[in-house]
Formats: structure tokens, C-alpha cells, sequence
């Protein structure tokens, strides 16, 4: 049986090459904690948002609305971090998905007051931005011929 016990230097296993490259490849040169994590925060807090500041009872579409897109941003940003080859492709939906968070209160409330306006903004800013930077971030990790 072979001694596995040792810690040596692995710049002398034969498939370290190999290896190195596989891991490369896995993480396709992108950096999961700055972009992924942030996203489930954003849809966390886009969920929670109507309990938070107090609109449940006035605005009872939009409550279903943001959980509903805050439960979908969360998904996303979980694919992101357990498929991330599959998944960023659908970074371009977070731009959508905040774009759409913009106009909802409008579309989707029902006069809508300032605090609701304005926290759905800037979930839809933020989601754009992040959005932005996950498909930057695919972009970046794609391997180039």
C-alpha cells in the first residue's frame, strides 16, 4: 500500500499539470464570495423587504411581487455558486429581473409611496449592477482559443 502520509511538495507529482488545469477550470477564473454571495443577500432582502419596511398591508400585490423575485434572485445566485458553467449564462436575467424591480411598483402597485418606490429602485439598481458583474465575470472565465 502506498505511504500517504507525507506532506511533500506537490510541484513534483507527475499530474500536477493536469491537475492545476482541471482546478482552472472548475473555477473558471472567477471569484465566487465578491459577486455570488451578494446576489443571495440582494434577493434575501428583496423577499423580506415588505415586512421590513411595513407595506404589507398597504401594497399586498407588491409583497407577493418581491418575494416572489427575491425568492428568484436568491435561486440565481445559488446556481451561480453550485453550477457556475450552466449558470452565468443567466446572468443576463439579474439585469431583467432589476430592470422589471424598477418599473413593479408602478406597474404592479398600487400608488405606491416613496419608501416603496425607492426601496424597489435600488433592489433593481443593485440587481442590474451585480447582474452586470456576473456576466463580466463569465465573460472573463470563458477560455479563449
Amino acid at each position: 500500500m502506498a505511504n500517504v502520509s507525507h506532506r511533500g511538495d506537490m510541484a513534483t507529482h507527475p499530474d500536477v499539470s493536469e491537475m492545476r488545469e482541471r482546478y482552472a477550470r472548475m473555477l473558471g477564473g472567477r471569484d465566487v464570495a465578491l459577486v455570488d454571495g451578494p446576489v443571495f443577500l440582494l434577493g434575501l432582502y428583496c423577499a423580506a423587504s415588505p415586512w421590513i419596511l411595513h407595506y404589507t398591508t398597504s401594497q399586498p400585490a407588491l409583497v407577493t411581487h418581491n418575494l416572489i423575485v427575491g425568492i428568484a434572485i436568491s435561486v440565481l445566485a445559488l446556481g451561480f455558486t453550485t453550477a457556475p458553467d450552466r449558470m452565468y449564462g443567466l446572468s443576463w436575467a439579474m439585469c431583467a429581473l432589476g430592470v422589471w424591480m424598477i418599473i413593479a411598483p408602478w406597474v404592479v402597485g398600487s400608488s405606491p409611496d416613496t419608501g416603496v418606490i425607492l426601496n424597489n429602485v435600488i433592489i433593481g439598481a443593485l440587481a442590474i449592477i451585480l447582474g452586470l458583474m456576473c456576466a463580466g465575470t463569465a465573460a472573463k472565465s470563458v477560455p479563449r482559443p
